[in-house]
């Protein structure tokens, strides 16, 4: 039966050619107001604990009831950009943040600051499942991977932008600016978003074909834009839904498994104990002239810069094993090295310097690694049907594991020690590492209509399809025997 609607849509603004690019810049941008306003408190709770006299509880209150409200907005963000749609998402979202920040800002007690917090963190949580998912359905296959991991560098931009911020702001304790400024960028960003069309997929999942293959064509003006929307809706067909239930089922439980392990491991290995007590954790190293404790930061998160820049650069070329083992594979390093620092007792000269240099390593070896890869796998691992709700149950178990770190570091810290917390820290890294290097697959130059035959196929990627009628396969993919595991 037709889905056409009965009377003819009203014609589709002209869009210019290469699209895709102004999908890829706007996802950035929103990024860079994600990145910002979560590493904003970092600085801002150390003046604000002052000015509303917060206890030790209530200042672990401020900076989890963030993570609280995200992990409500990723599990509500995959049905949102189902529902209404990619671009509507991201606007639901940019409007959120200018809103929500602003009246962080003017918060008069630590409850409404507390409760808008909570609000900012719903909108963070849509941001991260619908932003990578707007790039990575309307990007070519070839620079798809980069695209998708450069929202992870506008990420770091982000914090990087954060933590200057904080340092330029902190001789005058103005941490209601250090929360307040991302909401205008926020605001701008509204401006692109109403321009843009929603995503050839999306469109295909609602039965627009022809406005599927006009924006199929601006966005990758080389390739046969009617053969990928037909290969797009022949995938939504074998599909029987998108709900987390079909997520247990074969061929996707194996998925399922890869992207709730990799979302959890990518948090509680710790990254954002650094994001969110980077000052914290420099003072007890001993930094604390000339505000060093709120400047240093600000280099570490430079240098997790260029690393998330580097991994743009080859993961299309290398591939996602290399990149992804890699990083993991320098953060537990690290944190051994850490561990070896803290264990020596009250750290001055030399060894101050060689834990600051490992926190910064641990810190861009993460970006290198989880930190771009996990967005790109979150995009990737599942077809257009089970994609948003794929996405939204990775990162609720990387929100999940982020609320633990943020929640219980501080207190590890306080009564374990630090040597004892970043050892815990290693050991988890490296189980991180072992699940990877199991589960991973190598998704480099897919289709994304394609992977989901990695998975049909036991975790393998098929071979030549054999001669046969279309849809011999479990899911419209080849019969053919396995190939070795990527």
């Amino acid at each position: 039966m037709s889905t056409a609607p009965l009377s003819a849509p009203r014609p589709s603004p002209p869009m210019p050619r290469r699209t895709g690019r102004l999908f890829a810049l706007t996802g950035a941008v929103v990024g860079v107001i994600y990145g910002y306003d979560t590493g904003s408190i970092s600085g801002a709770l150390v003046f604000l604990s002052k000015d509303f006299d917060l206890t030790e509880t209530e200042k672990g209150l401020v900076n989890s009831i963030l993570v609280f409200g995200s992990i409500l907005g990723a599990l509500i963000g995959g049905k949102l950009a189902d529902a209404l749609g990619r671009r509507a998402a991201m606007l639901i979202v940019a409007c959120s943040y200018a809103v929500f920040v602003a009246l962080s800002a003017v918060a008069p007690n630590v409850e409404v600051l507390d409760a808008v917090r909570f609000l900012l963190g719903v909108a963070i949580g849509i941001s991260i499942v619908a932003a990578p998912l707007y790039v990575a359905e309307s990007t070519p296959a070839r620079i798809r991977g980069a695209s998708v991991a450069a929202y992870q560098v506008a990420t770091v931009v982000g914090i990087v932008l954060t933590y200057f911020v904080n340092w330029g702001l902190s001789g005058g304790g103005h941490w209601r600016w250090m929360l307040g400024l991302s909401a205008i960028p926020a605001a701008l960003v509204v401006i692109p978003l109403l321009r843009l069309p929603d995503t050839p997929r999306w469109y295909v999942l609602k039965g627009r074909t022809e406005r599927a293959v006009e924006v199929m064509a601006a966005t990758d003006p080389d390739a046969d834009p009617h053969a990928e929307v037909a290969a797009v809706r022949a995938a939504l067909t074998e599909e029987s839904g998108g709900s987390v239930r079909s997520l247990l089922r074969k061929p996707y439980a194996r998925a399922a498994v890869f992207v709730v392990g990799l979302g959890f491991f990518c948090q509680i290995t710790g990254i954002n104990a650094v994001t969110y007590y980077s000052p914290q954790i420099f003072e007890e190293m001993g930094f604390t002239g000339n505000g060093q404790n709120f400047l240093l930061p600000s280099f570490v998160e430079l240098a997790s810069l260029v690393a998330a820049v580097l991994a743009i650069l080859i993961i299309d070329r290398l591939g996602r094993r290399v990149v992804l083992l890699t990083g993991i594979g320098t953060m537990a390093v690290m944190l051994a090295v850490l561990t070896v620092v803290f264990s020596a007792g009250k750290l001055h000269g030399a060894t101050t310097w060689v834990g600051f240099a490992a926190i910064l390593l641990f810190t861009a070896a993460f970006n290198f690694g989880f930190g771009s890869l996990i967005w790109v796998y979150a995009s990737e691992a599942f077809p257009a049907q089970l994609r948003s709700t794929g996405a939204s149950v990775m990162l609720t178990a990387d929100l999940v594991a982020n609320l633990v770190i943020a929640q219980f570091f501080p207190s590890l810290m306080a009564k374990a020690g630090a040597a004892a917390t970043f050892a815990g820290l290693g050991v988890l890294a490296l189980c991180a590492l072992a699940f990877a290097a199991v589960t991973a697959p190598e998704t480099k130059g897919r289709q994304l209509e394609e992977i989901q035959d990695y998975w049909s196929n036991g975790g393998r990627w098929p071979t030549a399809p054999e001669p046969g009628p279309v849809g011999a396969g479990p899911l419209g993919g080849s019969a053919a025997s396995p190939a070795s595991p990527s």
